[in-house]
């Protein structure tokens, strides 16, 4: 189950899953289901017209992109022996034990990074950029104050370089 399939995390995590043979459930709103879809989700539920627990059950991972509400209630989803994984930031400060083990920061790590840019490469693994922006609103878009957006993927921040200052002290 990936929570936030459309999402800048969502993409790639349902991407993987498919790709290292994963049956991937996915949640996303009415429209980004076909998107979604497209993306490798077998199974994609509206989370603004379902609750995905009436749903699925008995899931092996639960990858949490959203936190709060979600989180607390993808719980329930788990088989017994399953494994939460969140990265949603009001995770990070919880006293929940049980959010706090299943909290996730990323840490570089060479060789996945050379697979991952192996598949990117080959196709395999499909970036989705939801808008470029400028320099100039870089701190609107990591404080989600950008109007641009469509909800789905990275955003990327354009950096033009000046001419003749490549390479120069």
């Amino acid at each position: 189950m990936v929570h936030g399939g459309a999402g800048a995390v969502g993409i790639f995590a349902i991407q993987l899953g498919r790709f290292y043979g994963a049956h991937v459930t996915a949640t996303a709103s009415a429209r980004n289901l076909e998107f979604v879809s497209q993306l490798g989700a077998e199974q994609v539920i509206d989370y603004e017209a379902a609750r995905f627990e009436e749903n699925v059950r008995e899931m092996d991972v639960v990858f949490d992109t959203v936190g709060g509400e979600t989180l607390r209630r993808s719980w329930g989803i788990l088989k017994p022996d399953g494994r939460m994984i969140t990265i949603a930031a009001d995770s990070e400060t919880t006293t929940d034990d049980r959010v706090k083990q299943a909290f996730f920061i990323v840490e570089p790590n060479h060789e996945q990074l050379t697979r991952i840019g192996d598949l990117l490469e080959a196709g395999e693994l499909r970036p989705v950029v939801d808008a470029v922006l400028p320099l100039t609103q870089a701190s609107a878009a990591y404080t989600g104050e950008t109007r641009q957006r469509r909800g789905r993927g990275k955003l990327v921040i354009a950096v033009a370089a000046q001419a003749g200052s490549i390479g120069k002290d």
